[in-house]
């Protein structure tokens, strides 16, 4: 049986790149991994390629409040212009407002060790699985 296609979600720091992944039959989007935003993060990154059946990538997309563009907007719009030398699968944009906040709330709730709700990797995977599942939930 050929193995279904999924969707990962990326959510673009300067420090650390949150990465999210929905299930084969993509219902339900989860956290996959943080990785640091360095020299490895490619290598890292597109290894993910290799070990998952990829067919969309969702690049959340900061904007202001007011919907307008902001400094974080312009260096996602950079990387995906980097990602879309590396790999030949759509990318989307997903807007990403609040993100950080309901994973931060959501961490709150479901994590009980003080010292692992302050490992801001947390955050950033749990953001990407929160722009993803709006994604899911959007495209239903």
């Amino acid at each position: 049986m050929e193995e279904k296609k999924r969707i990962i979600c990326i959510d673009f720091g300067l420090k650390r790149i949150g990465i999210a992944i929905t299930d084969p039959l993509r219902m339900f989007a989860s956290p996959l991994i943080t990785i640091e935003n360095n020299s490895n993060f490619w290598k890292e990154f597109l290894k993910l390629f290799d070990d998952y059946s990829i067919e969309i990538v969702v690049l959340g997309y900061p904007l202001k409040e007011s919907g307008e563009k902001s400094d974080t907007t312009l260096l996602v719009e950079k990387f995906r212009e980097e990602l879309e030398k590396k790999i030949k699968i759509p990318i989307e944009y997903f807007d990403e407002r609040y993100s950080s906040d309901i994973a931060k709330k959501n961490i709150l709730e479901s994590v009980s060790s003080k010292k692992k709700r302050r490992d801001k990797s947390l955050i950033d995977k749990n953001a990407a699985s929160v722009i993803l599942q709006d994604y899911l939930d959007s495209t239903k």
